[in-house]
């Protein structure tokens, strides 16, 4: 899956005449997206799939599935899915931590995999900040850390998002960004051990820590009725360093799109 970080846009929030009245804090979002990528990052075979969307909030607290929670809460929120709370949420600075199921790989999911170790299914934590430099501009970072020593290893990455237009009907937003891993997370998913040189027919490569890619993107959303919003997007990454260089890498440059809608609350 390519590694794309968009900002979706953002909330404007009314000012009261007088004291404000307190509101409920839950927040929901439940929508669905067709969605077109590489198997996985470096392949050339595409897949397209319906992708389920939802995202629940209380407070700090929140549970989405990947990119819903941007949808709630327009680009101030961190995209990953799982279940998450920020530690620090003011109207520039944005600090949490999450936790989320990562599935994994099999070797069966890709013809080209077949024949080495699966990826086992694990549990990761992810710590972010998002800081808005301006109301358009904001800069994101964060790392992602297998808990369990399923040989998920460690991700980081950096992103910055522009929203450069925005009229009463209609968002755009673009973000650029740059990603790594530690040789353990290479290793896994791009990585050939002497032991399945036979079975993959790939040569055997055991890559260290370093860049994993520089990725792009734009993105819209759109009201169609108070509740209702549609929203689409499209990115494109370049494989870099170690994993440019495994085996298992049919084309370093890739490109996903997504279009699809939402209700919330």
């Amino acid at each position: 899956m390519l590694m794309t970080t968009l900002a979706l846009g953002c909330v404007a929030n009314a000012q009261a005449q007088q004291p404000e009245v307190e509101s409920p804090s839950a927040r929901y979002l439940l929508g669905a997206a067709v969605v077109s990528q590489p198997e996985y990052d470096g392949a050339s075979k595409r897949e397209t799939k319906l992708k389920p969307l939802w995202a629940f909030k209380l407070g700090r607290v929140r549970f989405s599935t990947s990119g819903a929670g941007s949808l709630l809460g327009f680009g101030q929120e961190d995209a990953a899915g799982g279940a998450s709370t920020q530690f620090v949420d003011t109207d520039r600075l944005r600090v949490g931590v999450s936790l989320r199921m990562d599935s994994g790989r099999s070797s069966d999911d890709a013809s080209t995999t077949r024949g080495l170790p699966d990826v086992r299914r694990t549990l990761r934590a992810r710590f972010y900040t998002n800081y808005s430099i301006t109301k358009d501009f904001n800069v994101s970072a964060n790392l992602s850390q297998d808990l369990l020593g399923r040989k998920g290893g460690m991700t980081l990455g950096a992103d910055l998002g522009w929203r450069f237009y925005r009229s009463q009907t209609l968002e755009w937003t673009a973000g650029a960004g740059i990603s790594a891993a530690n040789g353990q997370n290479l290793r896994s998913y791009f990585g050939v051990p002497e032991s399945a040189v036979a079975a993959s027919g790939k040569p055997a490569y055991e890559p260290g820590s370093g860049l994993r890619d520089v990725h792009m993107g734009v993105g819209f959303i759109r009201p169609i009725t108070k509740h209702w919003i549609a929203y689409g997007n499209a990115g494109a990454s370049r494989l870099l360093g170690p994993v440019a260089d495994s085996p298992l890498v049919e084309k370093r440059t890739g490109t996903s799109a997504g279009i699809g809608v939402a209700w919330r609350n």
